[in-house]
């Protein structure tokens, strides 16, 4: 089974191309998207209800994709909340191209090479900023040329174009703000052993909007959606670095 090849191998191998193509659009909607209920692809996909189910019991067999209970961010509604489906780390790995072994390998041996322990984080750390600096050029080109209330939408432009599948919508709740959504991401695997990954780049996003953002779920935490909140007030145009390291890299919850 591989997604990068759109095309969904079947044990029974009963089904047409047709029913296999748009089962990949079903996958690929909720990578792009994050977790959906079945009106969610249903209206995006332009098919039944009852197509989507169908399809989906059939990604569910083949560990593609997971029902999950819908996450509700800010004060929950009344009534039960609806069910959305997740991609698992099955189906992730089908869309992912990256080389995750070698990379936390290579994260491993600089950890050791320094004698391991606290040092061997530091030195983590230090790469994971590193790496985040040369992929904020681009960003950074993207954000200064946005107005100000535009910057977190041109900042998930900038990472869709990486392979982020980023969105930036309105938050829900109380607060005012907004959030940042990464519906996929490609180094999800490595950095579940390694967060400085997610610490690192949460950091940049701050420094990019020019406010202090708060990362509220990641993927490499296990959450379906990487979700960045990030508040609006005048702060949006000054610089503020200052991140929180216990919440940086992982769902604080």
């Amino acid at each position: 089974m591989k997604y990068g090849e759109r095309q969904i191998d079947t044990p029974q191998g009963e089904l047409g191309t047709g029913e296999r193509s748009t089962r990949n659009r079903v996958a690929r909607s909720i990578l792009d998207h994050g977790p959906s209920t079945v009106a969610d692809l249903a209206q995006r996909l332009g098919l039944t209800q009852a197509a989507v189910r169908r399809h989906l019991d059939t990604l569910v067999t083949d560990d593609v994709v997971e029902p999950r209970e819908q996450r509700v961010y800010g004060a929950r509604t009344r009534g039960r909340p609806a069910k959305v489906f997740a991609l698992t780390d099955c189906g992730r790995d089908a869309f992912d191209q990256s080389y995750d072994t070698l990379a936390a390998d290579a994260l491993r041996w600089i950890a050791q090479s320094v004698g391991g322990g606290e040092q061997g984080e530091v030195a983590v750390a230090a790469f994971a900023r590193s790496r985040m600096e040369t992929q904020a050029r681009a960003y950074k080109e993207a954000v200064e040329a946005a107005a100000p209330q535009e910057r977190a939408e041109a900042l998930a432009r900038a990472l869709t174009v990486d392979g982020y599948a980023a969105t930036a919508k309105s938050a829900p709740g109380p607060h005012s703000g907004e959030q940042l959504c990464q519906h996929h991401c490609p180094v999800a695997h490595v950095a579940e052993q390694f967060p400085q990954l997610c610490e690192a780049e949460t950091e940049v996003f701050s420094r990019l909007l020019g406010t202090h953002v708060q990362r509220l779920a990641t993927i490499a935490h296990g959450d379906g959606v990487c979700t960045t909140f990030i508040p609006r007030s005048a702060s949006t145009t000054q610089t503020d670095t200052s991140v929180s390291a216990s919440t940086a890299g992982r769902n604080p919850a």
